[in-house]
């Protein structure tokens, strides 16, 4: 029985044994990818996160906050992912009773991070959401504190204190008139004396 080299796709076959045309089987033709489009393995990964897992540093305050109060930092990302249904005492209150329900705290901090990434397709890395969760949950915090951040929304206002920015920020005057007038007011202030 000796191999032989299809013109379809190039794959070595093995010829059946003689007498044996019962047992052949017929294998499909394998499936190419068109030009241009994603493959199937990739087309659901999702986008990378704005900063690494390990990058507290980026957020010095936010770091410190999760180290000693990591309860504060989840209650403010809940806060936010629920649009306000759940306040940020009442997230923190959850994940304090969590704790010793035998440091089940991960689950709901795991949950949330799912919430975050499908909201933003963003991939599931470096690991699953539940490993990060339940042994380096502070820094899966301060990742997703700072996710939030890099996309417009600061978790330490709340919701309200959110929405409160976005409609200041609509209703704001353009600034550019106030510093085109303090430029005019220094320059003729430094002729004036000079």
């Amino acid at each position: 029985m000796a191999p032989r080299q299809t013109a379809e796709d190039g794959a070595a076959r093995t010829d059946p044994p003689a007498g044996n045309h019962h047992q052949h089987q017929h294998r499909a033709p394998p499936r190419q990818t068109p030009v241009g489009s994603t493959p199937p393995y990739l087309a659901n990964v999702g986008e990378p996160w704005s900063t690494g897992l390990y990058d507290c540093h980026l957020n010095q305050t936010n770091a410190i906050m999760t180290a000693f109060f990591p309860c504060v930092t989840f209650g403010q990302i809940a806060e936010i992912l629920d649009e306000g249904g759940t306040s940020c005492t009442l997230g923190s209150f959850m994940y304090i009773l969590m704790v010793p329900a035998l440091l089940t705290c991960w689950i709901m901090g795991s949950n949330y991070r799912t919430k975050l990434r499908s909201r933003y397709n963003l991939v599931e890395a470096p690991s699953e959401d539940r490993t990060l969760h339940l042994f380096c949950s502070c820094c899966a915090l301060c990742q997703e504190f700072r996710e939030l951040q890099y996309r417009g929304i600061d978790p330490s206002l709340g919701w309200m204190g959110y929405l409160a920015r976005q409609q200041g920020a609509a209703t704001a005057p353009p600034r550019t008139s106030l510093w085109e007038g303090e430029a005019i007011q220094r320059s003729y202030t430094l002729f004036t004396y000079s």
